[in-house]
């Protein structure tokens, strides 16, 4: 009998870290249900409604929401949304490489001062954190200024309302993003694998493309989807800094819900912009492990 006793022992020991973990699982399971699955379902559902003529929407199905989307004019809005959104990544991630790699290999008091000097936006609200660029890159604002008092410049630059400022403001709200990933990633990177490299006759370009760009792609790729994704949808910093002038997908699907009172044809822009990001992600996952399986690009 003792004999028998102990496999169902360690069968019921077994188990029960399973019941645990699930328990463990659903707070964010119900959270997730709530606030992203059950959203997501009311908007694939309105994306295949139709609109009365005081906006309300009709619950008849209709595809052509989905075929709007293929008006010149959004497939404009959206590939400049996405050129924008993939600028900012690669400006992020030139400019927060670097200084994420100066922050990893620095000692550890240094260390602490700049991730808390990296997190000090974070401490501030992002709508003053963008008015504040708005009063840097108006005409009359602090950059045009100290150019003018320097003798760069004779008259003031029109940064404020272009592209240009957008761009500025897209960079600066997600370098936070790029540079955590890839601080996480080389931080944890062992130095003696890059002396080794030198010790064998590598060169700092091949030491940096063989060793510590392999080494540090998790965070790259992770860096690479907390910035281009939501890069991609943003309207604050389009409206704000844009001036309204540079519209992008996130304004689009704005106006469609706020003025416009197109809910349904929002709805169909909005799955469309999560199909994409599961497209990018997707990918992003897909060469990860390519990569880190020895497949080349």
């Amino acid at each position: 009998m003792q004999a028998w006793a102990l496999p169902s022992e360690s069968v019921s020991t077994g188990r029960r870290p399973g019941a645990g973990g699930w328990l463990l699982l659903a707070p964010m399971i119900g959270w997730l249900t709530i606030f992203v699955a059950a959203p997501m379902g009311f908007l694939l559902v309105y994306s295949f409604c139709g609109r009365d003529d005081l906006g309300r929407v009709v619950y008849s199905f209709t595809g052509e929401n989905y075929a709007r989307i293929l008006d010149p004019i959004y497939l404009r809005i959206l590939g400049r949304s996405a050129a924008y959104a993939a600028l900012s990544t690669l400006l992020c991630l030139v400019i927060g490489f670097p200084a994420a790699w100066f922050i990893a290999r620095s000692p550890e008091r240094r260390k602490e001062r700049l991730l808390v000097l990296l997190m000090i936006p974070f401490w501030t609200s992002f709508l003053i954190r963008t008015y504040a660029w708005i009063a840097i890159l108006k005409s009359e604002g602090l950059l045009n200024g100290l150019l003018e008092w320097a003798h760069v410049i004779t008259a003031p630059l029109d940064i404020l309302y272009t592209p240009v400022a957008v761009v500025i403001g897209l960079v600066y709200a997600y370098l936070p993003f790029m540079m955590l990933p890839i601080y996480g990633s080389a931080e944890k990177l062992d130095p003696s694998l890059i002396e080794a490299a030198h010790d064998l006759g590598a060169g700092p370009t091949r030491v940096f493309l063989e060793v510590i760009l392999p080494l540090t792609r998790p965070g790259i790729g992770a860096g690479v989807l907390l910035v281009f994704v939501p890069a991609l949808g943003m309207f604050a910093i389009t409206d704000l800094m844009g001036g309204a002038r540079v519209p992008m997908i996130g304004n689009v699907i704005q106006n469609q819900f706020v003025k416009a009172r197109n809910a349904p044809f929002g709805a169909a822009l909005g799955v469309v912009f999560t199909l994409l990001f599961v497209v990018v992600y997707t990918w992003v996952l897909r060469r990860g492990a390519r990569k880190s399986a020895g497949g080349g690009p």
